[in-house]
């Protein structure tokens, strides 16, 4: 007992240590856990074999993720995905595979050992991709989609994987790693293929109809016995459940999980699932990487350094090359097209559990599995690393690569410019075309100006900061400038430009919160600033107040004195605001505001006092 509390204070001291302190160096969490795994391991020899024995554990941390990640993919979602999952993600695992196939055959290896390497260094790693892409928000973007697309296929392909590898066994390496089954036991051993064929798929559907039919009632019923702990231990009882059917029938947990993952995704209780699974799921993940970082072998990596740096850059430059003639097939452009590339070009978790599957089958020899190894940990090890370069050097150079890009030729001018044409300036240009007027629209964004230029929303390309694009647009006979741009200090430079050398020309502004509203306002800015959420957060207070009791009527009359007093005082703190203050310290700023909310609070409640005298 006292030796497992032991080691567990270890890795968790590691962990606190290393992660936040990885995370506020912008490294992010998963090289924090590496670097811890790699302090405790080969560095300070703290753990030792042991760290292999925890890793089987972790894993199941990849299991609990690929159950969540089912849970927020719902089956629509899925179909939607089957482009992008066959087509990006078959053609990554043929042609890495071919190509590592090929490789190996170079370099002289039995075409059967040169197919199994091919396999592991097909496949990436999908708990550090996407646990990087939710943590920096990159999930929803195209080039977010189309690598988990490829991640989903990638797990799904280890099942056929797993099959293939033990007829690719070679008689010599017989006796030196052993036959037993990477996955234990298997009630299937020794049935004929369609009998395997035909338990598999009893199981799965075995698992789709319970999670439609049964896994609802139970949790109905737990939900009336208020135990918060029986939706925990339930949660877990499901994952857990799943992967031993899976293990027994020889398949991959992780599938099992994802499937009823993806037969919850519209439960009324994912939600509930979702915050039950996912502190174990971040634990397990964290010590699986820690277990990685530890289990770096520095002694062969100092013996052959520049065979393994060589054979990691290989890896990850033809993985590289691979997805990004894919990316440009299947049309990703520009830092979509980058993201996909580079998020995906390392090997994976998954690399292990089919080295050491290769091992116990005797497709691999020892010398070239330990090998391997170290470039599937090294490769892992440099991903956050790659994407940082994608955040340093990609993002940006495309940014100014797009802004020096030559702007569209404006052929038609109106008294109205929009300046961006995302989610906020569509809104305002259809609310205007709708009403009669015509604007010239700008954007500085490719593939939103060609897309909505296709759905007859004519949107020029180019920079509307730059002031000779400004001129062509007609800047000095327009009557209204629209700021909509998605970036504070563009948006401030474009208003301080145009109030200072068109100051006939009215401004209308979005802004991003109350400080930049001020920073607009000192900008020039003299038309209506809105606050990109304000209106609907006071849309949300009016319904607080229907929900408490009032009516819709004196609910909306609140809402709109709140609306109109916060306007004014907006405009009148303005004035008093001072950008070289630190905020909250200017206090002239801050009695002003406490002086009008005051009296807007005693103007709300005489509104909703009325509608209780009235109801008396």
């Amino acid at each position: 007992m006292n030796e497992l509390l032991i080691e567990a204070f270890i890795f968790l001291s590691a962990a606190v240590i290393a992660v936040p302190i990885s995370k506020q160096l912008g490294l992010g969490s998963v090289l924090g856990y590496l670097i811890a795994g790699i302090a405790i391991g080969p560095v300070l020899g703290l753990v030792g074999d042991e760290a292999n024995e925890i890793q089987h554990v972790a894993e199941f941390g990849v299991v609990m993720m690929l159950f969540l990640v089912g849970l927020e993919l719902e089956p629509k979602k899925l179909y939607e995905l089957r482009h992008r999952l066959l087509g990006l993600g078959g053609l990554q695992v043929g042609l890495t595979t071919l190509l590592f196939f090929v490789a190996g055959l170079a370099f002289n290896l039995n075409w059967s050992v040169a197919l199994a390497v091919g396999l592991i260094l097909a496949l990436s790693s999908t708990a550090i991709v996407l646990q990087t892409l939710n943590e920096k928000s990159l999930m929803g973007t195209e080039g977010g989609q189309s690598s988990f697309a490829v991640l989903l296929f990638q797990d799904i392909a280890v099942i056929p994987m797993l099959a293939l590898i033990p007829l690719l066994a070679l008689p010599e390496l017989a006796g030196h790693g052993g036959h037993a089954d990477a996955h234990g036991a298997s009630l299937v051993d020794g049935l004929a293929g369609w009998q395997r064929g035909a338990i598999t798929l009893l199981a799965i559907v075995g698992i789709v109809l319970a999670g439609k039919y049964l896994v609802q009632p139970i949790f109905r019923f737990i939900a009336r016995t208020r135990l918060r702990e029986m939706f925990t231990a339930f949660a877990l009882f499901l994952v857990v459940g799943i992967s031993v059917l899976m293990a027994v029938i020889g398949l991959s947990a992780a599938l099992g999980t994802f499937i009823a993952g993806v037969v919850l995704a519209n439960s009324e209780y994912r939600h509930e699932l979702e915050s039950n699974i996912e502190p174990f799921k971040g634990l397990l993940l964290g010590l699986f990487f820690i277990t990685v970082g530890a289990g770096i072998d520095f002694s062969l990596l100092e013996e052959q350094l520049g065979l393994i740096l060589a054979l990691t850059v290989g890896v990850i430059g033809v993985k590289f090359v691979v997805l990004y003639a894919l990316g440009w097939f299947f049309k990703l452009r520009a830092t979509n097209h980058w993201l996909f590339a580079l998020s995906l070009a390392q090997a994976g978790e998954f690399g292990f559990v089919l080295l050491s599957f290769s091992l116990q089958n005797a497709v691999l020899p020892e010398p070239l599995a330990d090998q391997l190894l170290l470039v599937v940990a090294i490769s892992m090890l440099l991903t956050p690393i790659l994407f940082i370069a994608f955040e340093k050097l990609v993002v940006p150079r495309h940014s100014q690569a797009g802004s020096e890009r030559a702007a569209d030729e404006i052929d038609t001018v109106s008294p109205i410019i929009i300046a961006g044409h995302g989610r906020v300036g569509q809104v305002v240009n259809r609310i205007l075309e709708m009403s009669g007027y015509q604007s010239t629209v700008i954007d500085v964004d490719i593939e939103t100006t060609e897309g909505l230029s296709k759905l007859g929303f004519k949107t020029y390309f180019g920079d509307a900061v730059r002031p000779e694009l400004l001129e062509a647009a007609g800047i000095e006979e327009a009557k209204l400038l629209i700021i909509a741009i998605d970036n504070k200090q563009a948006a401030l430079h474009l208003a301080a430009h145009v109030s200072r050398q068109y100051p006939e020309v009215t401004i209308a502004a979005r802004s991003f919160d109350r400080p930049h509203t001020y920073d607009m306002y000192q900008a020039g800015v003299r038309g209506a600033i809105v606050r990109e959420t304000f209106d609907s957060s006071v849309r949300l207070g009016w319904g607080a107040l229907e929900a408490l009791g009032h009516t819709t009527d004196k609910a909306k009359e609140a809402a709109q004195v709140f609306f109109d007093r916060d306007r004014q005082m907006v405009f009148e703190t303005a004035a008093l605001h001072d950008p070289e203050a630190p905020r909250f310290s200017n206090k002239e700023m801050i009695a002003k505001a406490r002086e009008m909310d005051d009296e807007t609070a005693k103007m709300i409640r005489s509104v909703l006092m009325n509608t209780e005298s009235a109801a008396d």
